[in-house]
């Protein structure tokens, strides 16, 4: 629950304004921005990595998020429907399923969840 709290309250305050020229990703172009890739989402303590890898499968760690996350690491699944961008942890939030719609804009990625918190993240090889 405080993990939740801190990350809404976290991807709040480093969300911004759609720009005229940002794109939405769906679909195969979402599959292939985050599949083999590492997507960062800033937070007031730091950036927290997520592998998404090709397999469906998910992994993030972070030291510095551990007193919000209840653990250093965790891993879950990850998977496109609808155009969103869906996961699943195992143990972090609850464990509960999420879908994120993302919009690049320029270097930077802009999500909103299914329960209308936003932020930004970007995309690494």
């Amino acid at each position: 629950m405080r993990f939740g709290l801190f990350l809404a309250a976290a991807l709040m305050a480093a969300s911004s304004v759609a720009l005229a020229d940002e794109t939405e990703l769906g679909g195969e172009a979402l599959r292939k921005a985050v599949a083999g890739r590492t997507v960062s989402l800033a937070t007031p303590l730091g950036a927290l990595p997520i592998s998404y890898r090709i397999d469906g499968t998910m992994h993030s760690k972070s030291e510095e998020l551990a007193h919000y996350t209840g653990s250093t690491q965790d891993r879950g699944i990850w998977w496109v429907a609808a155009n969103k961008l869906c996961q699943r942890w195992n143990n972090w939030l609850g464990g509960k399923s999420y879908c994120f719609t993302l919009r690049r804009q320029g270097r930077s990625v802009q999500w909103t969840r299914n329960d209308g918190l936003t932020g930004l993240a970007t995309i690494r090889r």
